[in-house]
């Protein structure tokens, strides 16, 4: 229901303003102090969110300055800033809006999210960074001595890197063995990551408003975290052996089993079996067999990324990361992001590249047969159809004098009668200035003969 518009001429500038992307005209305004900063249009939509609508940064960034309230509700629709923001497919303004404090669950007058609501209008960019995030400001805290703790669970300059870990969409456990790999300082501190990882998994279950997603991510990072850490230390090939087993592939296809019963292992392990979120991905992992799709990892990023989990022919085989044009030169079937992922996975790879040598070139020459099918059918449809021209024309031309023909037949043409009428400027003219002669010379003769009575009769 449309609310009273109460807003004040200046108010209306405000808004006019940000629907044409002013910086310069609305930094003017909101810094005179003659508006509210907050104040709601007909339908209850405040400036703040019309500027995230828009996918204006910079707008939003200068109305949270001046104080907007990031969290407003008033939209005759229950539509938040977070909701408004998703819809326009703004990752920026999502993001700022999200460091700004804006709640991810709230939800509108049809029961749904932010991220639904994206996941809806298919901008799951902005579905994966919002199921994703995780304020720096949240994890500083586990940096601080808390209650009767000597010191913080996380070490200060852990901080850094593990916040963005966290906030890494590519949830594939090679990418995340690698990013530990490179970020020493984490691995070695492995034991205590993996506890502050599961401490924000149960507070994001268990608080007032949970967050299912979050938490189960936090599991799944912990539990991958754990298993870096026994590797290094008490495996001899270290984290090297940890990749290797999770890359090594099955001898027919080169599907990764390990990595398969590794994230189903992971997945198995959640504790709260209450979450909607974990019976959701148990029902569809349940049924399938390991080593066919989905896999395990399609089905997790699904369910905390809210993507769509298919299989993407150009995802990375070694870390899983996505548009990765580079191919392996001998088969082009497998595709890679870099040289060094090429190098990590080709150990397994070397058993199924030549079966995949020769299934691209099957499939090529099917590519090709198919195109020339294609090409051969195009060139029939050509010819039939022009022989089908050819045959209407052939026709016609042979029904042309029977038509003649037949409008003779019909007009009558040919009898006395038609040629009367097709003359009409001739004959039928001449019978009708010969019947007009008889008749006038008719009239004069009677004209004549009673003349010759008048003269007569006074005589008599």
């Amino acid at each position: 229901m449309a609310k009273a518009d109460d807003r004040s001429d200046l108010e209306k500038d405000l808004f006019e303003e940000i629907s044409h992307g002013k910086v310069s005209k609305v930094k003017e305004i909101v810094s005179s102090g003659k508006v509210r900063v907050d104040c709601l249009e007909e339908h209850g939509m405040t400036p703040l969110q019309n500027a995230a609508f828009k996918g204006n940064k910079e707008l939003c960034e200068l109305l949270l300055a001046h104080g907007a309230d990031v969290n407003s509700n008033e939209h005759e629709n229950g539509y938040t800033t977070l909701m408004f923001a998703a819809l326009a497919g703004s990752i920026e303004c999502c993001r700022v809006l999200l460091e700004a404090g804006a709640k991810t669950s709230s939800i509108n007058s049809v029961g749904r999210t932010a991220t639904q609501m994206a996941a809806f209008v298919g901008q799951h960019s902005c579905v994966s960074l919002i199921n994703n995030f995780f304020t720096k400001e949240d994890l500083d805290y586990y940096t601080k001595p808390q209650g009767f703790e000597k010191e913080g669970k996380l070490p200060s300059h852990l901080a850094g890197p593990l916040h963005k870990m966290i906030l890494q969409s590519n949830l594939n456990p090679v990418k995340i063995a690698l990013y530990m790999i490179k970020s020493k300082e984490l691995l070695e501190n492995a034991s205590k990551v993996a506890r502050v990882l599961d401490v924000i998994c149960e507070k994001e279950f268990k608080k007032n408003e949970v967050n299912e997603v979050l938490s189960v991510k936090m599991h799944y990072l912990a539990s991958v975290v754990r298993a870096c850490h026994v590797w290094n230390v008490e495996k001899l090939d270290g984290m090297d052996g940890f990749v290797k087993s999770l890359l090594k592939g099955r001898e027919t296809d080169g599907f990764q089993l390990a990595m398969e019963k590794f994230i189903r292992e992971i997945i198995r392990e959640y504790p709260y079996h209450e979450s909607q979120l974990l019976q959701q991905m148990v029902r569809n992992i349940a049924p399938v067999k390991p080593g066919d799709d989905p896999s395990a990892l399609c089905i997790l990023t699904q369910g905390i990324n809210g993507s769509h989990g298919f299989k993407d022919e150009n995802v990375c085989a070694t870390c899983g990361d996505q548009n990765s044009e580079k191919k392996c030169s001998a088969c082009k079937m497998v595709n890679y992001c870099c040289q060094n992922c090429q190098k990590l996975h080709w150990f397994t790879h070397k058993k199924v590249c030549k079966t995949f040598a020769e299934l691209y070139k099957k499939q090529k020459e099917m590519e090709e047969k198919m195109k020339q099918l294609e090409l051969e059918r195009e060139k029939q449809k050509l010819e039939s159809e022009k022989e089908s021209k050819d045959e209407k024309d052939t026709t016609e031309d042979e029904k042309e004098p029977n038509k003649e023909e037949e409008i003779k037949q019909e007009t009558g043409e040919g009898s006395d009668e038609l040629k009367e009428v097709k003359d009409i400027s001739g004959d039928v003219l001449k019978v009708e200035d010969v019947d007009l002669k008889d008749q006038e010379s008719g009239d004069d003769q009677e004209r004549d003969s009673n003349d010759k009575k008048e003269v007569i009769s006074p005589e008599s």
